[in-house]
């Protein structure tokens, strides 16, 4: 005895004021009766303060109450009953807040930060009955924005990676013998589109070890009076293993994961923002030595360099 909810879209990606249709599927080895079939979607904001990224006031608070975004309940089928086998029933909920002033924000999976969207199935039996249910998350992203011209093309910045441009500590040895490392990448794309660019090593005493980007995500929370922001990583890719042949370039090719990754928000009591971090990882004895720990710490041998990351969604 079971039910189930199948969607209409296979990637259970949806935009307001569309409506979320599919089918609700029951597995019975006898009829049931039932007091009625609801359907009910749900969207929210979830945010929580971890004591690391806010100070002792601010971590009191800990799991704050969610923001609604949306809360919506239709009646499938009145009391009745369903049949032994298998049974399928269609449904269909239009996307919208029921006229109220509300946004519907993309989906997103965060650190502190979670703006989730959830269709829920009830099949209420009687009181000595356990109702079946049933639930499954949909995705659902932005309104498609009507640009006036062309669509938005990736924003390319130039970056450079010097024993001067550094602001921690260095080995001796790459202090005085000196690196150079040039490139560009894109701080402003579609979040559907890869995170694009290109880096040459055009100098450096010391051989490379690895060059890695990091894909990081800033969440800011509105507590009280205050904000806690923590930074975390989204993700790293690996761009070059090994030293590698000065004055090449290398393609620099990300692609971003749609749930951890959303365009870039600035709500009122909450913002999530993105950063690109180009890591160069460079081949000392003391690397072989080190313990693991936070990749974004610095470390004697590794030179990096950061430059924030604007995602959008558009047509």
């Amino acid at each position: 005895m079971s039910v189930e909810i199948k969607l209409s879209r296979s990637n259970r990606t949806y935009r307001p004021n569309e409506p979320l249709q599919g089918k609700i599927i029951t597995r019975l080895p006898c009829s049931i009766s039932h007091r009625g079939i609801h359907v009910t979607v749900n969207g929210s904001v979830n945010l929580q303060v971890r004591g690391g990224s806010a100070g002792f006031i601010e971590s009191i608070y800990g799991v704050l109450k969610p923001i609604r975004i949306v809360k919506k309940t239709i009646q499938v089928h009145p009391s009745g009953k369903i049949s032994a086998g298998t049974t399928e029933m269609p449904f269909s909920v239009v996307l919208n807040d029921g006229g109220k002033e509300g946004k519907f924000y993309e989906t997103f999976h965060g650190e502190n930060i979670s703006i989730q969207y959830l269709l829920h199935v009830d099949v209420v039996r009687g009181y000595l009955h356990k109702s079946l249910s049933a639930t499954v998350e949909f995705i659902v992203e932005s309104e498609l924005v009507v640009l006036p011209e062309k669509p938005i093309s990736p924003e390319m910045v130039f970056f450079y990676i010097t024993q001067d441009t550094q602001r921690h500590s260095l080995l001796p040895q790459l202090k005085s013998g000196g690196f150079k490392i040039s490139g560009r990448i894109c701080t402003q794309c579609l979040v559907s589109d890869p995170l694009v660019g290109e880096l040459t090593v055009e100098a450096s005493a010391v051989p490379v070890y690895s060059i890695d980007i990091h894909l990081l995500r800033v969440e800011s929370i509105m507590v009280g009076e205050n904000i806690a922001t923590e930074t975390s990583i989204v993700q790293t890719t690996q761009i070059a293993d090994g030293d590698v042949c000065h004055s090449l370039p290398l393609p620099i090719y990300v692609m971003l994961p749609r749930l951890l990754t959303c365009p870039t928000m600035f709500a009122g009591p909450f913002s999530v923002e993105f950063k690109v971090t180009i890591v160069v990882t460079f081949q000392t004895e003391l690397y072989n030595m080190q313990t693991k720990s936070d990749p974004r710490a610095f470390r004697k041998w590794v030179a990096m360099e950061s430059l924030p990351l604007e995602l959008v969604h558009s047509k």
